[in-house]
């Protein structure tokens, strides 16, 4: 007999391919002139970039790279449109190089793409991109941390010959630079050593000071204003400030005017848009329930009007234009629509239909996405998402809760691959946006410090009551997924309230909040003393038993769900040893546990056949233990990665850290 809470058996088993698998097409670009649109889809199943001119259909699409292992993912236009450019990392390090391809070259010999050029070319060096001025469109500015691995140095970098010139040696602890529309360095951004911000004027001489924000405050500079005098800051700096909002700073005396803040007053400022003909501000976007856009043009505002009514129900969400910002590149996107992309052309008013992401998805078998709050332990409100499976009651279900990555980060209404996932599987989705989360005020955010598994894992597990007691969800049925800060949420549920949850899935989580911090990336330097302070200080003995208590390889011991670990070998950010951690200290108890470890894999699995297979086996896990429905079958490449990804946890043994003496062995 059928559950009461379980999905209706005609809404369909969406294969998992077309989940997670390479979409066709995806990411579009046009080209500065219009002439050209660029692309991301397989190019002998590895996502490639493509190009193909506006007006032709995309099977006239021709791929200009040709990377047979790991996809690209992230891509643009030099500001000419004469090369494309993409940065690339070795299996999931994030050690990436700038390249450059010119679409206009014919393919090498004995090749069918152009070749692509290594601009940055360095081994074990993280490139960033500041700056590509329209001035000078042969030029990017980029940071390279090959003199010293914490702080990146300033270049300039030429798109045509590949010179790399050093302008600047970064000895300041200088986070970012920031150039004005022409191509002018005007501001430093200084990270200091108790954590603070600080926005320096760059001078002929020297640097001089003109904003400075705290450790637990914010402010960032998005663009110097087209008067030169004057630079917008995204900031929420000052007692009494609560939601981040846009001022303006003068460069010389450093006096500050407000722009806008929510207009609601509810959250922080999300996103300010800026005119690249005329410098103007165009918008501000606020992510509430949904997001909310606040047009500063009154044109702009009523061809936004026009476009939402010929879309209803979309969020519209303009992607690319051409330099003369006469075509766009729209896409539409809801719940249950990955995106619909149009050419929008500003002078015609004509929008005009291009592709839709997953095309084979079947849309009707999507489930909505709604918003729920609810009271945590302390009496703070904490918002979140709901999502239940399309046809169902929406009662007695099983639960999987899937907290957020970052920690400082939130989820957002819209389309989400892991909720439509879990929803098709016959479960409820809970995203809780728990303390810590940003986007809600910098009260909200500071609530979650040095809370990991304490007060921000209540807001969690007080989700979960409050489902329970609605009756949407079966107590008995519950799970939890997360990735990155995710997966440490789903260890510490296991660990910390063990009667709560039936099973666990951790990805890329920290097990040892201790090791994690001592293993940080040499470049995230100027990130250090803001995570000290907002998750612990392990230099101090109070500091370092908060840590030690908060991590849940120390209450191993305490999990009575299965737990599925996954972890890819490469990871930069949270080492392989934080997977390896749990899976021999569970193993060493008796306590089930599986493993899967990808060696081709960093902080999360790009590659959708590893993707696929790790889904695999999370989807038969939680349907073993939670009993939702499944697909049974897979193509036989994907059960066999998972075949070669999966360790058997009894061959996985305790790092020598904890065997030499360095730590205690938890027990």
């Amino acid at each position: 007999m059928m559950r009461v809470g379980a999905p209706s058996p005609t809404t369909p088993l969406i294969d998992r391919e077309l989940l997670f698998g390479d979409p066709d097409l995806a990411h579009s670009q046009l080209s500065p002139d219009g002439r050209f649109v660029a692309l991301l889809r397989p190019y002998h199943g590895v996502c490639n970039i493509w190009v193909k001119r506006t007006e032709d259909p995309f099977d006239l699409a021709r791929p200009i790279t040709a990377n047979t292992t790991r996809p690209i993912s992230e891509y643009g236009w030099s500001r000419d449109g004469r090369f494309v450019l993409f940065v690339q990392d070795q299996d999931g390090d994030e050690n990436q190089n700038l390249y450059a391809v010119d679409p206009a070259v014919p393919p090498a010999a004995g090749g069918h793409v152009p070749a692509a050029r290594n601009l940055t070319a360095l081994k074990n060096v993280r490139v960033v991109l500041y700056a590509m001025p329209r001035a000078d469109p042969d030029t990017v500015y980029v940071g390279l941390n090959n003199r010293d691995a914490a702080w990146h140095d300033l270049y300039k970098v030429s798109l045509s010959t590949g010179q790399c010139l050093l302008l600047r040696e970064n000895t300041e602890r200088i986070s970012s630079w920031v150039f004005d529309q022409a191509g002018e360095l005007r501001l430093a951004v200084r990270s200091h050593t108790n954590g603070d911000t600080e926005l320096l004027r760059v001078d002929a001489d020297g640097f001089t000071s003109i904003y400075r924000c705290m450790v637990f405050e914010s402010c960032r500079p998005v663009r110097v204003h087209k008067d030169g005098r004057r630079v917008y800051v995204v900031t929420n700096r000052g007692t009494g400030v609560n939601l981040t909002r846009l001022t303006l700073v003068d460069l010389q005396s450093g006096e500050e005017i407000l722009v806008e803040s929510d207009p609601q007053n509810s959250v922080d400022l999300a996103t300010a848009i800026f005119t690249a003909t005329t410098d103007e501000l165009l918008a501000t976007i606020y992510v509430d329930e949904r997001p909310r856009v606040h047009w500063q043009d009154a044109a702009w505002a009523a061809e936004h009007a026009v476009l939402q009514q010929q879309l209803p129900g979309r969020q519209l969400n303009f992607l690319s234009a051409t330099a003369d910002e006469r075509l766009y590149l729209v896409v539409a996107t809801a719940d249950v629509e990955p995106g619909e992309t149009y050419v929008y052309d500003r002078q015609t008013s004509q929008l005009r239909f291009q592709y839709r992401n997953r095309d084979l998805l079947p849309r009707e078998a999507l489930s909505p996405m709604t918003t729920v709050r609810y009271a945590s332990s302390d009496g703070l409100e904490i918002p979140a998402y709901l999502t239940v499976p399309a046809g169902s009651e929406g009662r007695d279900l099983p639960l999987v809760v899937v907290p957020h990555s970052g920690p400082w980060a939130r989820d957002k209404w819209g389309y989400n691959t892991l909720a439509q996932f879990f929803a098709n599987r016959g479960y409820a989705v809970l995203q809780p946006n728990f303390r810590g989360s940003t986007g809600y005020g910098k009260e909200f955010l500071n609530a979650g410090n040095r809370q990991w598994g304490d007060r921000m894992q209540d807001d969690i597990t007080c989700g979960v009551r409050y489902l329970i007691a609605e009756g949407i969800a079966d107590a008995k049925r519950v799970g939890i997924f997360g990735i990155s800060y995710g997966g440490y949420a789903a260890l510490a549920g296991l660990a910390f309230t063990p009667d709560l949850y039936a099973a666990g899935v951790s990805m890329v989580g920290p097990s040892n909040l201790i090791t994690l911090l001592e293993a940080c990336p040499p470049y995230w330097e100027a990130a250090r003393k803001t995570l000290h302070e907002r998750m612990g200080d392990p230099s101090t003995a109070a500091g370092r038993a908060q840590l030690e208590r908060q991590s849940p390889l120390h209450s191993a011991a305490a999990i009575k769900a299965p737990l599925l670990v996954i972890q890819g070998a490469n990871d930069p950010r949270v080492k392989k040893v934080e997977s390896d951690q749990i899976v021999a200290a569970m193993w060493g108890r008796r306590l089930p546990v599986e493993y899967i470890l990808a060696p081709d894999e960093g902080h999360g699995f790009v590659r959708p056949l590893n993707t696929m297979a790790a889904f695999a086996a999370v989807e038969r896990f939680f349907a073993k233990h939670l009993q939702g429905r499944f697909q049974s079958e897979s193509p036989p490449e994907v059960e066999q990665r998972l075949q070669d990804i999966t360790v058997n946890p009894a061959t996985v043994v305790l790092p020598a850290m904890w065997t030499s003496g360095t730590y205690e062995v938890p027990t």
